[in-house]
Formats: structure tokens, sequence, C-alpha cells
């Protein structure tokens, strides 16, 4: 039970993390991350928060995916992806309210931050192999079925978001592309770091 705590608390932390990431990467304002465009250009052209869309779409791929593989949707999948979007919006809704960011001198910063968060954020939650967020959750798939590692699986999915939120009207910009080429690499040096405090503190407690 001690376990099964500490890898929940472990979980929660890192999507507190991630969410924390994404809205800084969006707030930037210099081109949202793939999938984070997508939900931005949904928000702007027919409204509901960027959270809700991101509760939307995440559980249309959920099912979607069940579809395609034949399989249950993964209930417990709909509270990461609830989870994800109260805490997007609770970033972007009110802590990050009135933030002025118009200027390189702190876009660049934001930016940076965001996906050095992100990719700490995706390492801490992915270790104690609770249901996913559905676009990590294709990460993983890509990352088992074609034995790549982290740092590629993660580039191919962010870069296949990229065109369907190009074609969708999202806001890709330079932002995009350096989330595309960095947040992998970034979740592959994180990962190592995340295993070894969760089986510190796993072993801590047997």
């Amino acid at each position: 039970m001690k376990q099964f705590i500490i890898r929940a608390i472990f979980f929660l932390v890192g999507l507190f993390i991630l969410t924390l990431g994404i809205s800084l990467t969006i707030k930037a304002d210099l081109g949202a991350g793939a999938w984070d465009a997508l939900n931005v250009g949904l928000h702007d052209t027919i409204g509901f928060t960027v959270g809700t869309w991101v509760i939307i779409i995440g559980s249309v791929l959920i099912v979607t995916n069940a579809l395609l593989a034949r399989e249950r949707p993964d209930i417990l999948a709909f509270f990461t992806i609830t989870f994800l979007g109260i805490m997007i919006d609770f970033w972007m809704e009110i802590v990050m309210v009135g933030w002025d960011v118009s200027t390189f001198v702190t876009q660049i910063p934001l930016m940076v931050l965001g996906i050095v968060f992100i990719a700490i954020g995706v390492s801490i939650y992915i270790q104690p192999k609770f249901p996913l967020n559905p676009i990590d959750n294709f990460m993983v798939a890509v990352q088992k079925r074609f034995k790549l590692n982290l740092m590629k699986s993660k580039t191919i999915t962010e870069a296949l978001a990229v065109v369907l939120a190009f074609f969708l009207g999202g806001p890709i910009g330079i932002g995009t592309f350096i989330i595309l080429f960095l947040i992998g690499p970034s979740i592959q040096f994180f990962d190592p770091k995340a295993k070894r405090v969760l089986n510190t503190l796993l072993e801590e407690k047997t």
C-alpha cells in the first residue's frame, strides 16, 4: 500500500510539473508545442478554455485508440487527461493571468523553462506505470513497437502532430520547432534520473 501511495504521489507531481511546462510554452507565445497548438487553435477559433480542449481531444484519442486496437478504453486514462486539463487551466487562467510577455527578453526564458519542466514532468510521471496522457501513450507505444529510445519516439510523434496542427490552423511558430527538436533529448536526459529517484523512494519503504 505504501508503495502504491509513493507511486501515486510521484505520478501526480509529474503531471503537476508537466502542466506548468506546457502552460509556460504557451504563454511564451513563440509557437506552442504541436499538440498544444491544436488545443490553442481550437480555443481561439471555437471558444472554451485550453484545458477543456485538452480534455476533449484527449478523450477522443483514448476512445479512438481503443477502437483501433480493438480493446476497451482505458477508463483510468480519463482521470489523467482530466487532471491535465484542470491544471493547465489553473496555470493559464489563474496563475499566469496578467503576465507581461511581449519581448524576447521574457519569451525566451519562459520557453526554455517550459521545455525543461515538460521534460522533467514527463520523465517523472511515466515511471509509476499509471495510465498515461494519450499523447505520451502514443510516444511509449512507438518506442516499444519500433524498439526506439524515448528521444527518437517523442521526436517522431511530435513531428506528426506538427503536421496535423498546421493543417488545422494551430499557432505554429519558431517555438514549436524548438520544442520539437529539444523535448525528445530532454526527456531522454531526465528519464534515468527520475527512475533512480523513484526506485530509491520505493526501496526505502520496503
